[in-house]
């Protein structure tokens, strides 16, 4: 079992910056960011796979970073250059695979809030 809590979400102005962190407990093999924008499905924005490996799509690659640390058990994201395009729940997520697709993973956070205004 997987326990996940994502924090640092927040209102931003655009080409501005937030950090969001998620602390985990329980072992995975890929831990990963979706987001999911009203109206919209859920979208992976930043994958990290325990080969060391992160995967970006290119809606955010060069903007969004994911790090882990595994000695506090948090999972990060740092977004700079955030877009109102950003704006949507940010979810924290965790599976037993290397995978890509939301249904891949079954253990999820509560999800934070960022909102980027123009």
């Amino acid at each position: 079992q997987v326990h996940l809590m994502e924090s640092g979400g927040g209102s931003v102005q655009a080409g501005g910056s937030l950090r969001l962190s998620c602390r985990f407990s329980g072992d995975s093999t890929s831990m990963a960011w979706f987001r999911q924008a009203p109206g919209k499905g859920r979208e992976g924005v930043a994958h990290f796979y325990d080969d060391g490996k992160r995967y970006y799509p290119d809606s955010v690659k060069g903007r969004f970073t994911i790090s882990q640390d595994k000695a506090e058990n948090t999972l990060y994201l740092q977004m700079n250059n955030l877009q109102p395009e950003d704006t949507a729940m940010y979810y924290c997520a965790a599976a037993h695979e290397n995978c890509v697709r939301a249904e891949c993973y079954p253990y999820w956070g509560q999800g934070t809030q960022v909102t980027v205004s123009s």
